[in-house]
């Protein structure tokens, strides 16, 4: 996979990154890479209200690479599904939504695919679970048990500037909650490397409302 991905990375280093996140369609796919934004989130968890299926995203994501970073985001994912993905060469990234060991993730790293680990955000005491993980991207999102993610709820944003302080070698996207019009203040408070939007930006599950998308990006980089 990242002998042929075609972006640089995500966070970006010069600016704060916008991941938008369940993308189910090509038109908007299109869309959002003209608003901005520098990531697209593609949900491959059977079980999510935003799932694209991987064989329709092999059919016109491959046209986006090189314009915007490619997430593939998995929630707990068979080792079959991890070899499909990899094998596909489309995406930039996988990020690991779920309940994944340590050492899922970092096999995935061995074989030269990016990672990012997403983490649920209840306490202090949650941060700890950031340590166990040696990929340089966290994402912290609420806490919502059997969720994982999209569930528009936030978590204390002092909790961020406490995992920032307590790993600075870490790269931090906040997720949870974020919304055209709370996303400024959320950037101007923790300082994140980027943030992540799904239910923020929606009109209905993995359908973007793309005049919130336009606000949120513009929003974002302050």
């Amino acid at each position: 996979m990242s002998a042929v991905a075609m972006m640089s990375g995500f966070p970006p280093a010069d600016h704060v990154g916008v991941k938008i996140c369940g993308i189910t369609r090509e038109d908007q796919a299109h869309e959002i890479v003209a608003a901005g934004a520098d990531a697209l989130g593609v949900n491959l968890w059977e079980k999510s209200k935003r799932h694209l299926p991987l064989a329709e995203a092999r059919r016109w994501l491959p046209a986006l690479r090189g314009e915007i970073y490619l997430v593939a985001v998995v929630v707990n994912p068979p080792a079959a599904l991890l070899d499909e993905i990899v094998r596909a060469e489309v995406f930039d990234a996988i990020q690991f939504h779920g309940d994944e060991t340590p050492e899922i993730v970092m096999g995935a790293a061995a074989r030269g695919v990016d990672v990012i680990k997403a983490l649920q955000v209840r306490d202090a005491e949650s941060l700890d679970e950031i340590a166990k993980f040696p990929c340089e991207t966290i994402l912290l999102d609420a806490y919502n048990p059997g969720l994982y993610g999209g569930g528009g709820t936030a978590f204390p944003w002092a909790l961020m500037n406490a995992a920032r302080e307590r790993y600075p070698e870490k790269r931090f996207i906040l997720a949870g909650g974020l919304t055209p019009e709370n996303v400024r203040e959320a950037v101007e408070q923790t300082c994140a490397d980027a943030v992540d939007v799904a239910s923020g930006v929606e009109s209905a599950p993995g359908i973007k409302d793309m005049e919130m998308v336009r606000r949120f990006v513009n929003e974002a980089r302050v």
